[in-house]
């Protein structure tokens, strides 16, 4: 994909902007990074939400607010990605304490996140 905003550079700049934030609970700073109708899917969605689901990224602010608001900062490690050039995907490989997730982001041709899906393990 000739002239996409995505490039590795810029993915490597995002995955560590991402973690930064994230480190921070900089949950506005986290969803500037989203398209207005980006849809996020997530286990943890689904038990505080009932619905894997959360569709805009205004209801993606008010489902990180509802699950993480309360914490000040968070020592997230960024364990590994990959970036994939033909679809416009990144998948981060990530570790919070004891939990280790993979989460994939696909994005639009102006650099936003439109999809991501997060699945844990331990």
């Amino acid at each position: 994909m000739s002239g996409q905003v995505m490039d590795r550079a810029a993915v490597a700049r995002f995955v560590e902007a991402w973690c930064t934030n994230w480190c921070n609970v900089d949950i506005d700073a986290v969803v500037s990074h989203f398209a207005e109708d980006a849809e996020m899917r997530s286990p943890l969605a689904l038990k505080l939400t009932e619905s894997p689901v959360v569709a805009g990224a205004e209801n993606i602010r008010a489902y990180w607010q509802k699950a993480y608001g309360g914490i000040k900062s968070a020592d997230l490690k960024i364990l590994n990605w990959s970036w994939d050039d033909t679809i416009a995907r990144l998948t981060v490989w990530w570790q919070l304490g004891d939990t280790r997730a993979s989460e994939f982001m696909d994005f639009d041709g102006t650099g936003r996140v439109v999809r991501s899906e997060a699945f844990y393990g331990k």
